[in-house]
């Protein structure tokens, strides 16, 4: 649904001075004439009805409608190009791209050089890419519903929402659903993605060499992947929520100085947070829950710092692949673990006793998985008692010394609960589509 309220003030809003108000008829060329005997600032009403595609915006122009009127291109290209600065589309339907991957046809684009555009309050339906924003700079692209296509497979879809090389783009309470990833970011810098949602996708939100950029209060519900932050620096990703998602919750990968801070991972994944070759991020107050692994590190990730997270009910809590010493603790304030069985007797909510969620039998387990046969057996409860009782004996891996001794607590609205019983078990089926996520060349 179209924010009315929005829509209707945004309606209301004066005109620029010696702006004029036109109404559009449906028909076919009716809108590209319109355009082209507009003058700077003016707005163009579009009457309810079919007004056929595609059309390009030269100048500066309001295209505003009441969700009524549709702009279909027919299976052609780019249905709306946007090619001048400070353009507003709002309240249409926009329909109707092709198909043409290398082209990037899109329901939306906007290019190089048209700054400033405003994209609010629309209806993009079975576009391939959903908006295109492909070089304007500082461009807003807010309460838009975006539907892409279900078909063909996953990986030839289109992005509900494409950001290339557009600084200052805000990306905020948009909805997203089918097509390939929510919104994919590359070789951009200074965005910011917040309070969007986005279901049944690849990925919600997928950053690529974008620095300087923050990833805040978004829902990913039922995607394959929930916010992957791949070879970017300086990303805030901060009080998002990953519901059902199948792989990882939050993947780092090649991510640095970043902060990541009040997420909430949920419900299933594989890796409720993957760390790749990441270096110098901050991760804190996050609460990682019910997944396959709590979190996974690897590829010699190095001075990140973790404090006040919480790891409850997963099936492994962490996965550390190294040998160095890692200290999960940070000024005296370590993490929660729901499989600690911890004391604290003078009551600073500190457990009495250091946690190590690894041992040399999960070095072993991880290198050799057919040992998993073995792990009720004497020998390995033998090799496990001695570990505990002689730590010197135990190898590299993390440590975390100043356990908490309760969760934090991040709530989660009914509605979003809902969506997320909704599709629990869906993974379970199988469904993996055409893709591998652990192959990380392939994104």
């Amino acid at each position: 649904m179209i924010p009315r309220l929005a829509l209707i003030l945004a309606l209301l809003l004066p005109l620029p001075l010696g702006a004029a108000e036109v109404t559009v008829e449906p028909g076919p060329g009716a809108l590209q004439r319109a355009i082209a005997g507009a003058l700077p600032g003016d707005v163009l009403i579009l009457s309810p009805g079919l007004h056929p595609g595609a059309i390009t915006i030269d100048r500066s122009l309001t295209l505003t409608g009441t969700g009524e009127a549709v702009i279909d291109g027919g299976g052609l290209g780019t249905v709306v190009t946007i090619a001048a600065p400070d353009v507003t589309v709002r309240g249409l339907t926009v329909t109707g791209s092709g198909h043409d991957g290398t082209m990037l046809d899109a329901g939306i684009k906007i290019l190089k050089g048209a700054d400033r555009a405003r994209i609010e309050a629309n209806r993009l339906l079975g576009n391939l890419h959903g908006i295109d924003v492909h070089g304007g700079r500082d461009a807003r692209v807010t309460g838009n519903a975006i539907e892409g296509t279900q078909g063909p497979k996953m990986n030839e879809r289109g992005n509900g929402i494409y950001v290339w090389n557009s600084p200052g783009a805000v990306i905020e309470g948009n909805s997203v659903r089918w097509g390939r990833d929510g919104v994919f970011a590359n070789a951009s810098r200074e965005n910011v993605f917040r309070n969007n949602t986005f279901r049944d996708l690849r990925f919600a939100v997928h950053y690529m060499y974008t620095n300087d950029s923050e990833v805040s209060g978004n829902v990913s519900i039922g995607n394959h992947l929930g916010f992957a932050i791949m070879f970017s620096n300086r990303v805030v990703v901060k009080d998002n929520l990953s519901l059902g998602d199948r792989s990882n919750g939050v993947m780092l990968n090649y991510a640095n100085n970043g902060d990541v801070s009040g997420n909430l991972v949920r419900g299933g994944a594989e890796k409720c947070l993957f760390i790749y070759n990441a270096h110098k991020n901050l991760i804190y107050d996050n609460r990682f829950q019910d997944c396959g692994t709590g979190i996974h590190f690897t590829a010699g990730s190095e001075r990140n710092v973790l404090t006040g997270n919480a790891f409850l009910g997963n099936q492994e809590q962490v996965k550390y692949v190294g040998t160095r010493q890692v200290e999960w603790s940070f000024e005296d304030r370590g993490n929660f673990w729901s499989d600690h069985p911890a004391f604290d007797l003078n009551g600073d909510g500190i457990a009495d006793g250091a946690f190590r969620p690894n041992d040399l039998m999960d070095h072993i387990l991880w290198s050799q998985p057919a040992a998993r046969l073995l792990t009720g057996s004497p020998a390995v409860q033998l090799i496990r008692w001695s570990q505990s009782s002689f730590p010197a004996m135990l190898p590299g891996g993390v440590t975390d010394s100043h356990p908490l001794m309760q969760p934090l607590t991040i709530p989660v609205p009914d509605d979003l609960a809902a969506d997320e019983a909704a599709v629990a078990g869906r993974w379970a089926k199988g469904t993996d589509d055409d893709f591998d996520l652990d192959d990380l060349g392939s994104h």
